[in-house]
């Protein structure tokens, strides 16, 4: 494993940057920031970043197998068809007043998991919501504070997820015929002094990479152990996710935040907020894409 700490791609300075998605058919990254309603893609080939206002908050952005974009706003869930740049309305499986999404990704059968939380971070009112390609959806999950984290074991057969403030992966085994779960059991326990698990991801090696929130780290874990692997530093304190892209799916792309930091915070952080990439050695599995 490469021993360098990841390098700034795009000072974004993001209030809540998050979501980092690979479209592996055109080579961009998909990120969001999220209470600002903007989608972004990065073009690693160019160092360009372009922005959409969506005027609503976006918890994630994911590709369709039709070569659309799936957005999870706070409206609901919709497809944003990139020839017109219209909308459709999917699905609005969340009816709490004050939720909004937050993390979500697709599995590899084309089904869209994505969770809700309530955005003042008080109450355990959020859910992991499973959508289909029709629209139809079903509730994996409930009471949940912050929901973060999905990825897959290399052969499908486990889910990893977290709730934030428990500081746990919880694995469960998956279905990938129904995308039903069961046997929960919790893999990995991050202690308080490394920060707050966020965003996660896998390799095809099945470890886990998690971005840790008020850690100023992204971290590299053993589930089957639950020992800490690998640990590399960013000059932003606040990592919120990460997502392997690039031809080999070996570059791992990094999503960080400036909310709630201090001046002195801010001082000794200037580039929380930016997009950061580090090289590895190792591939990560694809973003799968919804339908």
């Amino acid at each position: 494993m490469t021993g360098s700490n990841p390098h700034l791609l795009l000072d974004a300075r993001a209030e809540l940057g998050e979501g980092p998605a690979w479209d592996a058919r055109r080579g961009l990254l998909l990120w969001v920031d999220i209470h600002a309603g903007r989608l972004h893609t990065f073009d690693p080939a160019s160092g360009a970043d372009t922005c959409l206002e969506l005027g609503e908050p976006i918890g994630c952005a994911v590709p369709t197998r039709h070569g659309d974009l799936l957005l999870a706003l706070r409206s609901g869930v919709w497809t944003l068809h990139r020839s017109t740049a219209t909308r459709t309305l999917l699905a609005v499986p969340e009816q709490t007043p004050g939720n909004r999404f937050n993390d979500g990704k697709c599995d590899p059968a084309g089904r869209f998991l994505v969770g809700t939380m309530d955005d003042a971070e008080q109450n355990a009112s959020g859910s992991l919501y499973s959508i289909a390609p029709d629209g139809r959806f079903q509730t994996l999950l409930s009471n949940l504070r912050i929901s973060n984290g999905l990825t897959w074991s290399p052969d499908y057969r486990t889910f990893y997820f977290i709730d934030t403030p428990t500081r746990l992966v919880m694995a469960y085994d998956y279905d990938l015929d129904t995308g039903s779960l069961a046997r929960p059991r919790p893999v990995v326990h991050i202690p308080p002094e490394l920060g707050w698990p966020d965003g996660m991801t896998s390799d095809q090696e099945g470890t886990l990479w998690i971005a840790l929130w008020g850690g100023a780290r992204v971290t590299r874990w053993n589930p089957a152990t639950g020992r800490l692997i690998a640990s590399y530093s960013l000059p932003a304190l606040n990592v919120t996710s990460c997502v392997f892209g690039g031809p080999a799916l070996s570059d791992l792309y990094i999503t960080s935040a400036r909310k709630g930091m201090t001046p002195d915070q801010l001082a000794a952080y200037p580039l929380s907020g930016g997009l950061f990439c580090l090289q590895t050695d190792t591939r990560g599995l694809p973003t799968f894409e919804f339908g």
